[in-house]
């Protein structure tokens, strides 16, 4: 059975020593975010994460949620409910929401090594509160005042759950096609009719009711995607009082049978002349949609992360303890029957691949969350638009690259253990499976590197890009005679000068055939991906060497950084190469000469 440790000395590293949490939380006002607070919450997060969650993931993945189809109820497995209720009495629902409306207000930051803690103990678990927090973001940012009320208190509270209703069964990524259609009444409520799929936390029994944000049609609405709307339809009536009412006509009807996350409720719902009520103006959902799936896709990198973490400990543990064969090089434990498998220079390469992918990725995910904050608390209005459109750029490569490196670090674990990865006694198969839909739910990796690729490179004419090669190369000059990182230094700002030119590049080629965007895509989105983390190991190396931390902690981050830079930022030249063949190769063949 898998077990987990909530890893707070990394997690106070990347914070206070990498990203210097303390004193941004001070220029941005947070004036309750002292370390004390900040310590205590991370302290108290580990204890309820390792000790209530972390029991329960072996529960959710064997038993499951099960579904009444007489009454379209969903029961979630035993100990998830109780677990929800421990969440929401200790104030966890509203840690990082507005203080108006019932929350902490600490900052965003501070809610992400919660929030990585969570995903790593229990990932279907933590899907429930994660849509609860799209809804909230919606709402803060687009809502009525009266919504934000009725509505958005009672999810700050956790007193009620929010889900995000955008699939149909004929249109995922491309909403315009979607057909739920909303009429308007008499009382400025609508009833929505229509058919959604994969409804994460659609229907539970935590909570007596539900919000669910729905994109709908109204009946003069244009063609495509901007003719989209948005409307809150709550599993119960709620009037414009607050007032609860008779069941919406709102109804799961069928739950998944999923490969993994067994304990998340994934739902089809049927709207009936359900009562909605719009969301903004009228044909404006997409920017509503968008504010929920920028926060999801943020949170759903830091569940490739949690996996990544969870599975990499307990292959540590397993090859200091599991014995096999002796080192190559001679006994290391000649007093044991044979020499723990840590060893053997592959099972080596597989644990520091997931240490490197895991505490570089920490440091990219928890950076995203630091400009949230920035974005949103900011008095200076160049340093909010610079911050936002990085974030911007970010945003894909922290979804994406975080998701993937979750399934390749989780396969890496189970394989650490041989045979018995394979098997369901000690869990890593859960993780591998769980790990497999985080590249798939809010927007692919295609989607992620299109979204990369497409928007925010030619359409924004790669102003996130710029920043990020700003900070690049102000670190290679700060750093410029500091011997600790003086190996660092040189290969990080070739790749990054690399990366510039890839981007003209392909931005010269799209310019003669816009199939070239396509084709550099996935390839263009991890390069990214590598080139940043080999700026977050630079800057680890160069933090810990001047923090407070023990030489062993500094020989470890020194260490693996250059066991980054040597075996994993070299796979950008693949991906370079990929790019620089262009999109010959993959548009030649025609459709129907794939099964030739």
């Amino acid at each position: 059975m898998s077990t987990y440790k909530a890893p707070l000395a990394d997690m106070r590293f990347a914070l206070y020593d990498v990203l210097g949490a303390q004193a941004l939380f001070e220029r941005l006002g947070f004036a309750d975010a002292s370390r004390d607070v900040l310590d205590a919450i991370l302290d108290e997060g580990a204890r309820f994460t390792e000790t209530v969650l972390a029991p329960l993931n072996r529960v959710g993945d064997e038993v499951g949620c099960s579904y009444d189809k007489a009454s379209g109820d969903v029961t979630t497995p035993p100990g998830f409910k109780q677990a929800y209720t421990q969440y929401v009495d200790g104030g966890w629902a509203g840690l990082v929401s507005p203080v108006e409306f019932g929350g902490q207000g600490l900052p965003h930051a501070i809610g992400v090594p919660l929030k990585e803690m969570i995903d790593a103990a229990n990932l279907a678990w933590g899907n429930f509160p994660l849509l609860s927090h799209g809804a909230t973001e919606a709402l803060l940012h687009h809502g009525d005042a009266w919504q934000q009320e009725v509505f958005l208190k009672r999810l700050v509270s956790g007193e009620w759950t929010g889900t995000m209703c955008l699939t149909e069964s004929h249109c995922g990524t491309d909403l315009g096609l979607l057909k739920t259609k909303a009429v308007p009444q008499d009382d400025g409520s609508h009833t929505i009719s229509g058919t959604k799929i994969f409804i994460t936390a659609g229907e539970h029994d935590f909570t007596d009711n539900i919000v669910h944000l729905v994109l709908a049609r109204l009946p003069d609405a244009p063609a495509g995607s901007k003719g989209i709307s948005m409307f809150i339809v709550p599993k119960q009536r709620v009037d414009r009082d607050g007032n609860v009412g008779a069941r919406n006509g709102v109804r799961c009807g069928a739950i998944e049978h999923k490969m993994g996350i067994h304990g998340s409720a994934t739902c089809v719902l049927n709207l009936d002349d359900a009562q909605g009520w719009l969301i903004g103006e009228p044909h404006k959902g997409l920017a509503a949609m968008f504010t929920m799936m920028n926060t999801a896709r943020l949170a759903v990198g830091l569940q490739g992360l949690g996996l990544s973490d969870c599975a990499y400990q307990n292959a540590l543990a397993y090859s200091r303890d599991r014995l096999q064969m002796r080192s190559l090089s001679g006994a290391k434990f000649p007093d044991k029957p044979a020499d723990p498998i840590i060893v053997h220079p592959d099972v080596r390469r597989m644990l520091l691949t997931c240490k490197a992918l895991t505490e570089g990725g920490r440091l990219l995910g928890y950076h995203g969350a630091s400009l949230v904050d920035v974005v949103a608390h900011t008095p200076d209005a160049e340093e909010r638009a610079q911050a936002d459109v990085l974030l911007g750029f970010l945003t894909p490569i922290i979804k994406a690259c975080l998701t993937e490196w979750g399934v390749e670090c989780t396969y890496h674990a189970l394989q650490c253990f041989g045979g018995h990865g394979y098997i369901h006694e000690h869990g890593m198969e859960q993780f591998a499976r769980d790990a497999r839909i985080t590249t798939l739910y809010e927007g692919t990796t295609g989607i992620q590197a299109l979204d990369l690729m497409g928007r925010k490179i030619v359409q924004q004419q790669g102003a996130g890009l710029r920043v990020f090669l700003g900070m690049i190369e102000q670190f290679c000059v700060d750093h410029a005679g500091n011997a600790a990182v003086a190996e660092f230094v040189a290969p990080l700002r070739e790749t990054a000068a690399l990366w510039q030119q890839i981007t003209l590049q392909v931005g010269k080629q799209a310019m003669a055939n816009a199939d070239e965007i396509g084709a550099a895509a996935y390839d263009y989105l991890f390069y990214s991906g590598y080139v940043a983390l080999a700026y977050w190991w630079a800057r680890s190396v160069a933090a810990a060497e001047t923090s407070a931390h023990s030489e062993a902690f500094k020989a470890a981050k020194r260490e693996t950084a250059r066991f980054y830079f040597a075996r994993i930022l070299p796979r950008t030249m693949t991906h370079a190469a990929a790019i620089a063949s262009g999109a010959g190769t993959l548009m030649a063949l025609d459709g129907d000469r794939f099964d030739a």
